[in-house]
């Protein structure tokens, strides 16, 4: 996620380059055919095309914008969660008999984040995960298709454990098992948006219609504009193309590009949290780079 006021250049440039080049190529040579060739212009009703247009743009970025921000509530979630359920550890469970058990719990609970974190992202689990389990724990949640959930599912087995050896009653356990119950309704919302696409109406009558309009632009703007039409038509037709492109850098909150959730830095904060509840010593929050992007 860019987190600076505006991008880079060089971040705007490089996503813009090519379709910078393409449309002032196409809109030279409708300037170059009008000059050379001896033929009349049609006049065409732009003004209604791009009306129409901005409409179809509009309800897209919309709802790429409203599946955007689902995907942050999930994650804001899933943060206050973790807190709730190492909170919870922390406080019903007694000292020094269920210490070890309370860094169970709470690096099981880092751990299931980073491999929520990696499925979303279509990765595999990575070292942050790894490092959270122990070599039995980890080979039982391996093997299971959804890591994260596999991973889950040992937490609530491991609170189970602490009430059969009396550390929690059974009140206390429920109250537990309801904090799970609301990370697993978060991972559902947030596995949902990324295995549901946009509707193919909504990705692809807007891109063909957009490309038909940029297409369109300098045939119609040519007589007015003369040797100018090049610069005003390839800037107005970047307009189009850049609302649109807002649309398909939204609509996938969980895809591990420069506009999607900071899934790295919010697990992190879950893990300085959790760690520190319990009293260990926690790693620093990640950063944004160079060029403003927070991962």
């Amino acid at each position: 996620m860019i987190v600076n006021a505006a991008p880079s250049a060089r971040q705007i440039f490089k996503e813009v380059w090519k379709v910078l080049i393409a449309l002032f190529v196409w809109d030279v040579i409708v300037t170059i055919t009008y000059f050379v060739l001896p033929f009349t212009a049609p006049s065409l009703p732009l003004t209604i095309f791009g009306s129409a247009l901005a409409l179809f743009l509009g309800f897209r970025s919309n709802s790429a914008y409203e599946r955007w921000w689902e995907g942050r509530s999930l994650w804001g979630l899933m943060i206050n969660a973790s807190r709730n359920l190492a909170r919870s550890t922390r406080n019903y469970m007694p000292d020094p008999e269920a210490a070890d058990m309370k860094r169970r719990i709470v690096k099981r609970q880092i751990a299931y984040v980073n491999a929520l974190r990696c499925q979303l992202r279509r990765q595999s689990p990575d070292s942050e995960v790894l490092r959270m389990l122990s070599k039995g724990d980890a080979d039982l949640a391996l093997a299971r298709t959804n890591v994260a959930n596999g991973i889950l599912d040992g937490t609530g087995r491991r609170i189970n454990e602490a009430r059969l050896a009396g550390w929690i009653d059974t009140i206390q356990q429920a109250q537990m098992e309801a904090v799970l119950v609301d990370i697993a309704n978060a991972q559902g919302g947030m596995e949902r948006l990324k295995n549901t696409p946009l509707p193919v109406q909504y990705r692809f009558l807007p891109t063909l219609f957009t490309h038909l309009f940029c297409i369109l632009l300098p045939i119609g703007l040519v007589e007015t504009l003369q040797y100018a039409t090049p610069l005003g038509s390839t800037i107005a037709g970047l307009m189009f193309l850049a609302v649109l492109a807002i649309g398909d850098d939204l609509v996938d909150p969980f895809a591990n590009t420069v506009h999607d959730l900071p899934l790295n830095a919010m697990c992190r904060t879950i893990e300085i949290d959790l760690l520190q509840s319990i009293g260990e010593e926690a790693p620093e929050p990640i950063k944004p780079d160079r060029d403003g992007v927070l991962w």
